[in-house]
């Protein structure tokens, strides 16, 4: 009987020791802070941002901007690489968004010993500044990105702060549309990256009684009668123009519908989190409450 409990206390001290540790996800400078590959558009972003694209290996799929990007290696898509191929770079440092996956890749990569950061994120305009940082420090380049926030970025945080700070009785009510697909729309939920981005304009977003991306009837979006639909470029040339839009049944009796109080902008400035939304949630905000 003893030599039973000391075999499974051997058995559960080994399983402890070999266990997978979990990717790390602090902000301390890297033992080697060049040949990176990038899983997530706004980490890409923000390297170009900083001007520290010359450490870029490879990138994946949702790092399309700036359009130099392109000409970069890709290593599949964020939420479904493969050890193999991100391996097959020799990276010496891989920074991802906190979707990364899968995660056997990740143990995969950490066994491996691959040194693998994945960047804290948090969908606010401050949420966008601290991840810039947190790159910054992670590749020692802290110094350059106090000076760009403080040149670059911090006078649009304290405007949004300006439409953030009105009443909610003068806060615009918004719509978030991921995709026009069928009779149902996908719209924006609480804890979404969308409901971040409206939130960030200082609106306010109709269906955060939910969580998640989710499917609403026709008979939900009239009766939330929202003043503001905005909705991806992307989906944009699926449904031709405004005015088709508004007469659209799902759209043309509400009040957004009525005035054509459609905003179209780039996916990926809207809900990357990177320096770019900031500007993008700037601009959408002076819109709405037509400020220039």
């Amino acid at each position: 009987m003893y030599v039973r409990i000391l075999v499974l206390l051997l058995f559960l001290f080994v399983s402890l020791v070999l266990a997978k540790t979990p990717p790390v996800s602090d902000c301390n400078i890297a033992n080697n802070t060049n040949d990176i590959v990038v899983a997530g558009g706004s980490i890409t972003e923000i390297l170009y941002f900083l001007n520290e694209e010359d450490r870029i290996l490879g990138v994946d799929v949702t790092s399309n901007f700036p359009k130099e990007t392109s000409e970069l290696p890709s290593i599949g898509y964020v939420r479904s690489l493969s050890t193999e191929g991100i391996l097959s770079l020799n990276p010496k440092l891989i920074l991802g968004e906190n979707d990364m996956g899968p995660p056997l890749v990740l143990d995969q990569i950490n066994e491996v010993g691959v040194d693998l950061r994945i960047i804290p994120e948090e969908q606010t305009a401050m949420g966008i500044i601290d991840k810039i940082y947190c790159i910054a420090s992670i590749i020692g380049s802290q110094d350059r990105a106090q000076e760009k926030i403080k040149d670059d970025l911090m006078p649009s945080v304290n405007d949004l702060k300006i439409f953030q700070n009105f009443r909610d009785s003068q806060k615009k009510r918004v719509i978030l549309i991921l995709s026009m697909q069928g009779t149902s729309p996908i719209v924006a939920g609480l804890g979404t990256s969308g409901d971040g981005f409206i939130k960030m304009t200082g609106a306010i977003n109709v269906f955060e009684s939910f969580e998640g991306w989710k499917p609403v009837s026709e008979e939900a979006i009239i009766e939330s009668d929202p003043d503001y639909f905005i909705i991806p470029s992307r989906d944009m040339h699926k449904n031709s123009d405004v005015k088709s839009l508004t007469s659209n049944p799902i759209f043309k009796n509400t009040k957004a519908g009525y005035e054509e109080n459609f905003i179209f902008e780039d996916s990926m400035s809207m809900l990357g989190f990177g320096p770019r939304t900031i500007f993008t949630a700037l601009k959408i905000a002076k819109e709405m409450y037509q400020q220039d």
